[in-house]
């Protein structure tokens, strides 16, 4: 909304920037050891597979108008912007109401199909959307792999820098016109951001970070609908 740029090439942009902040962010896990490599392949191989293929072929066989209604035409590119409005909501939901660490740290069983049919499900999502997906990564990590949460965090930065990048590869082979200016300056400005972040983060309480950040995301998402529909 802001640069003006169409929804599907924003997407592709979005899986960019996304993959780039998210690798910054798991080189420093990784020196700190709060990556699961293991389950986090497990998790990742199916969604690589999944991002790649909805961004080569399944966003571009989408037709340009959906369906219509009256005199209400679905397009291709609304209808992105409403599913993406969508799975804001979704993450809101989650951010603020939070979760019960503790108890669902106990689980230790791997169960792998299940893992793998998550990671094929928010792959899809990816590709779909151009978002990364954290806010279904995390919860499958620590409930379906047992990991605690800051090692389920930092494996899905390595899941989300990946599956991302992989996604807009996507993209290159087909018809977008990607300007590399702008998006190596966005993505720049992205990882300074970040770092300003994980800097002011540790002087604010992380659960009440989140519950703020779930607020901002709903409005966002409230913001999309309304100028989608309205």
């Amino acid at each position: 909304y802001i640069m003006g740029i169409e929804p599907i090439l924003a997407t592709a942009y979005s899986l960019f920037v996304v993959g780039i902040s998210a690798l910054a962010g798991t080189f420093k896990n990784l020196r700190r050891g709060n990556i699961d490599l293991k389950t986090g392949f497990v998790f990742a191989v199916p969604s690589f597979i999944a991002v790649y293929y909805t961004r080569r072929i399944i966003v571009p066989a989408i037709p340009q108008e959906i369906m219509t209604v009256g005199s209400f035409t679905l397009s291709k590119e609304t209808g992105i912007m409403l599913f993406f409005a969508f799975i804001m909501l979704l993450a809101s939901i989650s951010m603020i109401r939070g979760r019960k660490d503790k108890k669902v740290e106990e689980h230790k069983n791997l169960n792998y199909p299940v893992i793998m049919i998550e990671g094929l499900f928010v792959g899809a999502l990816t590709g779909l959307v151009g978002a990364g997906g954290g806010f279904l990564i995390i919860p499958a990590l620590v409930l379906l792999a047992g990991l605690p949460m800051k090692k389920a965090v930092g494996t899905s930065l390595m899941i989300i820098a990946i599956k991302s990048l992989i996604g807009f590869t996507g993209d290159l082979s087909t018809t977008l016109n990607i300007d590399w200016i702008f998006l190596s300056s966005f993505s720049a400005l992205s990882i300074i951001g970040m770092s300003i972040g994980l800097y002011l983060s540790k002087s604010i309480e992380g659960a009440k970070l989140k519950k703020a950040f779930g607020y901002f995301v709903l409005l966002m998402a409230l913001f999309v609908l309304t100028k989608e529909l309205i």
